[in-house]
């Protein structure tokens, strides 16, 4: 059950807006390791600091993945765009 989605300018800001807010927190969080014991006074890796690699690098993928898909959208709404105007 396959259903093909419109792309719109709406979907597409949000999709940039959550890239670029998840590649800086990605970046701070490399920067910044210590930020969840600072900002929610718990140590919950014991100082070991896998959790803030951990949440590092999903926030890192999930800034790739919006990234692809704004970049799928942008093409499609530029594609549907171009053929807007070829009919006209």
């Amino acid at each position: 059950m396959s259903r093909h989605v419109q792309p719109s300018r709406r979907r597409l800001r949000l999709e940039v807006g959550l890239a670029v807010a998840s590649l800086v927190l990605g970046l701070v969080a490399l920067v910044w390791p210590e930020w969840i014991e600072a900002v929610f006074r718990v140590d919950p890796d014991a100082g070991s600091g896998s959790l803030e690699w951990a949440v590092a690098a999903v926030l890192l993928l999930l800034a790739a993945g919006a990234a692809v898909a704004a970049r799928s959208d942008l093409r499609a709404l530029r594609a549907a765009s171009a053929s807007d105007a070829g009919r006209h």
